[in-house]
C-alpha cells in the first residue's frame, strides 16, 4: 500500500490502522479516519457499506499483513539465519520506530484485541485472522531453518507474545530496555532449537 498507489478507500484503511495504534479502536471515530486520510467526504459509505466494524476488520489485516510481510523479508537478507536473527529482526522495526517517533503508537493488533477481544463484535473474526497471518509467517521462516514445524508453531507463539507484551512495557516505561532484554534473554532458547543433519545441537 504504498503512498503512491493507495486509492482513497486504501489511505481510509491505513488512516484506521494508525489512529487505532494511537487511541485504540473505541476512541478511533470515522470522522477521525476520514479527515486524517483525506477522502473526499460522504465517500466513507461507497467504501465500506459494513460501517465501522468494516473498516476496522480491514484495517487489523492490513496490520497483520504488514507484520507477516516484516517477517517474511528477514531470509531475504539473513546471511545467516537463525529464530534468533529472526526474532531480532521482528524487534528492529520497533526499537526505530520508538528511538525515531517515540511511544505515542503501539501495535494496531494490540490494540483491536485489548478493546474487542472480550466482546461478541465481528471484527475478532479478522483479528485471528490477523494474528494468524502474522504467526504463519514466522512459522515459515522457522521451518525454512529446519525447524520442525510443530516446535515452529510455539516458537512462534513465544515470539509474538514476547514482542508484544515488552511493546507494552517499552511503551509504559518510555525506553527501549524492555525490547532488548526479550532479545538477549529469548535468545538462547530459541537457537538451542537448531540442529544439524545428524540432529545434534548445533551453535547458532
Amino acid at each position: 500500500m504504498s503512498g503512491e498507489t493507495r486509492s482513497p478507500r486504501d489511505h481510509m484503511v491505513y488512516s484506521a490502522a494508525q489512529l487505532m495504534r494511537t487511541r485504540g479502536v473505541t476512541a478511533t471515530g470515522v470522522r477521525d479516519v476520514v479527515e486524517h486520510s483525506g477522502a473526499p467526504r460522504g465517500s466513507f459509505q461507497h467504501y465500506f457499506p459494513g460501517g465501522k466494524d468494516q473498516l476496522v476488520g480491514e484495517a487489523v489485516l492490513w496490520a497483520g499483513d504488514f507484520a507477516a510481510q516484516r517477517a517474511a523479508s528477514y531470509s531475504q537478507t539473513a546471511s545467516n539465519p537463525s529464530p534468533a536473527g529472526l526474532f531480532a529482526h521482528m524487534v528492529k522495526q520497533w526499537k526505530t520506530e520508538f528511538a525515531t517517533r517515540g511511544y505515542e503508537r503501539g501495535c494496531p493488533v494490540m490494540a483491536t484485541s485489548a478493546d474487542l477481544a472480550g466482546t461478541d463484535s465481528a471484527v475478532n473474526e479478522q483479528l485471528r485472522a490477523a494474528l494468524q497471518r502474522w504467526e504463519q509467517a514466522v512459522i515459515d521462516e522457522l521451518v525454512r531453518m529446519d525447524i520442525p514445524r510443530r516446535r515452529a508453531r510455539r516458537l512462534a507463539t513465544l515470539m509474538i507474545s514476547a514482542l508484544e507484551g515488552a511493546i507494552m512495557c517499552a511503551r509504559v516505561r518510555r525506553e527501549t530496555g524492555p525490547l532488548n532484554t526479550v532479545v538477549t534473554e529469548l535468545a538462547p532458547l530459541l537457537d538451542s532449537h537448531l540442529t544439524d543433519p545428524e540432529g545434534r545441537s548445533r551453535p547458532s
